[in-house]
């Protein structure tokens, strides 16, 4: 379906009030390949708008934003061990967490609450909890933007890392993600030792947790934590949590012993970056109509009219003076969109 002159707000989770000239929002692949194949487009020419989570739009945006709103969910494979389950890319990503619990598949449950759609988890390899999207994820479907053909990624050629893949590189811009497919298994295997999951746990009284337990206490936390974009626009984690060498970080705990970490490999280990925010004193901080959250410094959030500006301009006030105060350069994890939906560094 093809709309014009389209009010924006409903489409990204912070809530800014902006507009697209063209929106075209399709529920099979055959649909998006017509609307590619009938008017063979540049590269760039077009862009790909899923649930909005992840992105902070600063302008009306002026190319054709493509919207997936395909939404069903299929086993495709299964054995005595594990399933492979077909997920359509306008799917909510919550909803496919839930469909593996009601069936007891096991591999999602520490990524509980994510916001967003399944055709973006890829892209961004969200993780939470000790558990990133790379580690179940078997392969995707996709659509060329410039010739419509339907082409297919294996998770190596996708190149995940932290927070990244091909597609927020060398690929950016080039398909629209259609399916995604996630081995799942059926033997119970929890991640449990990130974060305060077995504490809180503990606090519900669970001794012997299954997934829907892991869930629940995941659900919990965040829901402590986080603001609900449906009441206060956000897009979660605002910055990456940064990766540092080990020997700086040595360095660092020198001023500030009770600097927490995780180590990423032997000589480097990962900072959380809401904690280095709040040290600095920004939990709560207001910039016009945009603001720290009070909760978790980690997330900006629109207090009800901000513009996308505000939120960036308050963004790399902060990242400034993390730099200034640790000599760590935060790096963003939403994507902040110009008006041709291009990245905006900050």
């Amino acid at each position: 379906m093809l709309s014009h002159d389209i009010k924006l707000d409903s489409y990204n989770t912070f809530g800014i009030k902006t507009t697209a000239k063209v929106l075209f929002s399709f529920t099979t692949p055959e649909q998006l390949q017509e609307f590619i194949q009938s008017d063979k487009k540049d590269p760039g020419s077009v862009i790909v708008l899923g649930g909005g989570s992840n992105i902070l739009l600063t302008e009306p945006l002026e190319r054709a934003i493509i919207h997936p709103n395909n939404r069903d969910i299929e086993v495709v494979e299964e054995t005595t061990t594990e399933v492979v389950v077909r997920a359509e890319a306008g799917l909510v990503w919550d909803d496919l967490v839930h469909f593996a619990l009601d069936h007891q598949y096991y591999g999602i449950e520490n990524l509980s609450m994510i916001p967003g759609n399944c055709g973006a988890a890829p892209i961004q390899n969200i993780g939470a909890y000790g558990v990133e999207l790379c580690e179940v994820f078997e392969k995707l479907e996709a659509i060329d933007l410039q010739t419509g053909a339907l082409v297919s990624f294996s998770k190596q050629e996708c190149e995940f890392g932290y927070r990244d893949s091909v597609f927020k590189n060398q690929a950016k811009g080039l398909y629209c993600v259609t399916d995604i497919y996630l081995r799942l298994s059926k033997i119970p295997r929890l991640q449990m030792s990130y974060g305060a999951i077995q504490k809180t746990l503990d606090q519900m009284g669970v001794s012997s947790p299954d997934l829907g337990d892991v869930s629940k206490a995941v659900r919990h936390i965040r829901s402590s934590k986080l603001p609900d974009p449906e009441t206060t626009g956000n897009a979660g984690s605002f910055f990456k949590n940064p990766v540092i060498e080990t020997d700086f970080y040595q360095s660092l705990i020198k001023r500030w012993p009770e600097m927490p970490s995780y180590p990423v490999s032997e000589n480097k280990v990962k900072v959380p970056a809401g904690w280095l925010i709040d040290q600095a004193g920004w939990k709560g901080y207001r910039h016009g109509n945009a603001a720290v959250h009070d909760l978790q410094a980690l997330v900006l959030i629109n207090l009800g009219n901000s513009s996308g500006r505000e939120v960036m301009e308050l963004a790399k006030k902060i990242r400034m003076d993390i730099y200034e105060h640790f000599g760590i350069r935060l790096e963003p994890e939403v994507n902040i969109w110009d008006r041709c939906g291009r990245n905006i560094e900050l």
